[in-house]
């Protein structure tokens, strides 16, 4: 089995009003039978973590912005680690992901690899 990180997006800039009790009650219902599954399955790894709203971005030459990444509206609000057979069998497995009910959230998918050194560069 290969390692697998699913990277939720979701749309963190919007000033529509967050769900309500009873929509973050189904939701949380929702994504606890999606991580069972994954978990029953035994391809939940070790990892992950939801990621607050804030944060800072560097680039070159010293450029900081006092916010997180967003693309088209989304940022990245958590991710999870998952074994998988390959790259389609991640995609099954993500695919069944709640908050993918949402219009504007998505979920990338990205294979780890383990970086080794090449004249003295990274590469991965």
């Amino acid at each position: 089995m290969k390692e697998f990180v699913l990277l939720f997006r979701m749309d963190i800039t919007s000033g529509e009003a967050p769900p309500s009790p009873k929509q973050i009650e189904v939701n949380m219902v929702d994504w606890m039978e999606w991580m069972d599954y994954i978990t029953d399955k035994g391809q939940l790894a070790e990892g992950g973590n939801h990621l607050s709203y804030s944060g800072k971005v560097i680039r070159p030459y010293n450029r900081i912005s006092n916010e997180p990444y967003i693309e088209n509206k989304e940022s990245v609000t958590g991710y999870i680690i998952i074994l998988a057979k390959d790259m389609d069998d991640a995609e099954h497995i993500a695919k069944k992901c709640p908050i993918l009910q949402i219009e504007g959230n998505s979920v990338e998918i990205r294979e780890t690899v383990t970086p080794w050194a090449i004249k003295g560069r990274l590469i991965g």
